[in-house]
């Protein structure tokens, strides 16, 4: 269920969304930590510091103590679904999240299956009784930094998809960037 600031935080996670160098192999994504009471804890954003494979979530976390005690009941925004599987690192984003402490998570869109198929963060983080929230509304802002992978979608199958990217927050997916 939205809260009063959910639209203020995923307004500052999609300037971040911005900041990503383009890659053709990963969305751009941004993501703002915000304690319980309301303060901005962390911020980070893909391929931060010119690491490459980097996602925002992981940023963000990175940035604060594993056991940082503020991290309790805080939320994190995240303009795209935390991945649920990963090739680049041993954790996904859904599992360093699980692992922090945050109790919700508030996402612009569901991860399309663009890179690789069925993402499954959405259901994994309601699962282990987190608060999930999408706001829809959000979902083409978050969108819009992700264009610079239009290419990919210039022959058969994936010229569908790129349609169904820009228009359809409910595409289900996973990356592995």
């Amino acid at each position: 269920m939205p809260e009063p600031d959910d639209e203020r935080w995923m307004d500052a996670a999609v300037e971040l969304a911005w900041r990503c160098p383009p890659s053709d192999s990963a969305y751009s994504v941004g993501a703002v930590i915000v304690t319980a009471d309301g303060s901005r804890l962390a911020d980070g954003y893909s391929r931060e510091d010119d690491d490459d494979r980097v996602h925002a979530e992981e940023s963000a976390l990175s940035k604060l103590g594993p056991d940082d005690s503020r991290l309790r009941g805080a939320t994190i925004y995240s303009t795209l679904e935390p991945c649920s599987v990963r090739k680049s690192r041993p954790r996904s984003c859904t599992q360093l999240i699980l692992a922090s402490g945050i109790s919700r998570v508030v996402l612009a869109w569901r991860e399309p299956s663009l890179f690789v198929a069925d993402c499954q963060g959405y259901e994994l983080l309601a699962q282990a009784g987190l608060a999930v929230s999408e706001l829809p509304g959000f979902a083409g802002r978050a969108q819009a930094p992700n264009r610079h992978l239009a290419f990919l979608f210039q022959s058969g199958t994936a010229r569908a998809q790129s349609a169904t990217i820009v228009t359809n927050s409910g595409l289900r997916g996973r990356s592995s960037y």
